[in-house]
């Protein structure tokens, strides 16, 4: 079994910061991408970020030269800093990994999410 486990969200005024963590666990023989999504009120879920293990980033529009991807490959986390934050940038956020377990099986996981508020 794998588990993905977030931390770092809260209430935040515009124009302010937060770092959300995602670290992961279990029975983990490899990860390949981690990636922060997420899905604001009747809203679909969104692709914020992603990182392959090798250090490749990729950035939603919305969020592109506000946020930062960054991990850790020994700690098995993985980080978002956000920066120059929006109200619009409100939602539940998501981590997500592509990993291999130690029985050789591909698994996606998810975790539970934390929820980000921006006041405006």
């Amino acid at each position: 079994q794998v588990q993905l486990v977030e931390s770092g969200g809260g209430l935040v005024q515009t124009g302010g910061s937060l770092r959300l963590s995602c670290v992961a666990s279990g029975n983990i023989k490899g990860i390949n991408t981690m990636r922060w999504y997420r899905q604001a009120p009747g809203n679909q879920r969104e692709l914020v970020a992603g990182c392959t293990s090798g250090g490749t980033t990729t950035y939603g529009a919305s969020v592109k030269g506000r946020f930062t991807i960054s991990r850790d490959n020994a700690k098995k986390t993985v980080y978002l800093q956000m920066n120059s934050l929006k109200p619009e940038d409100t939602a539940v956020y998501y981590c997500n990994a592509d990993t291999l377990t130690t029985q050789l099986r591909y698994l996606e996981v998810w975790g539970q999410g934390t929820l980000v508020t921006v006041s405006s």
